[in-house]
């Protein structure tokens, strides 16, 4: 069997006091799952569930090290999940909200793309 790729979804989203990594890359991840309808998997693939579905995320971010993969990987809802944190995204002035996050006030955006592949006894294109 091999991998096929099946969809690429984009999302962005930011943390606007708090400065927060890890909540603007899940949000971005949420963002992209929120766009992309995988129906094709069960009506053109024939599965009956998402069984042999492969979805990895690579997420940008100012800080990369700061970011908790797991808590990322768990706002993935199908399949085998896979993760790439690179550094990127964006780090722009705001405000300080002291009710928020006392002492900042950078808003952090989050790039995320999530590539789904699926597993397939075609190994290359027909034509």
């Amino acid at each position: 069997m091999a991998r096929q790729r099946f969809a690429i979804e984009l999302g962005y989203a930011a943390d606007l006091h708090g400065e927060d990594m890890t909540k603007a890359a899940v949000r971005a991840v949420r963002d992209a799952v929120s766009r992309i309808c995988l129906c094709g998997i069960v009506e053109i693939c024939g599965r009956d569930q998402f069984q042999g579905v492969y979805v990895h995320a690579d997420v940008a971010v100012p800080h990369p090290d700061e970011v908790d993969r797991e808590a990322v990987l768990a706002s993935i809802p199908i399949g085998e999940t896979s993760l790439n944190v690179t550094n990127g995204g964006m780090s722009v002035p705001g405000i300080e909200v002291p009710c928020f996050a006392p002492g900042v006030s950078n808003i952090v955006v989050a790039c995320a793309a999530l590539t789904v592949s699926v597993e397939t006894e075609i190994t290359g294109r027909r034509d």
